[in-house]
């Protein structure tokens, strides 16, 4: 991961910029939560997880699950 993940790349895998906040929000307290591991730039600048939930997203490595397809 070089670079900051595109939003217009991770809004084509959501219904709407509302979904992707709150999944990424949801996707970036796990990811505190679980102690993941913290990604590092090439500059040495430790990337946020709500930056690493939304790559994530976009790179399809999280799975979006609404409410209506839990059945």
């Amino acid at each position: 991961m070089n670079q900051r993940p595109l939003i217009e790349q991770a809004l084509k895998k959501v219904k709407s910029r509302y979904e992707l906040v709150h999944a990424a929000s949801k996707l970036a307290i796990e990811l505190y939560e679980t102690g993941a591991e913290t990604y590092v730039t090439e500059e040495g600048i430790p990337l946020k997880k709500t930056v690493i939930a939304i790559d994530k997203i976009a790179s399809g490595e999280a799975k979006i699950i609404r409410k209506n397809q839990e059945k």
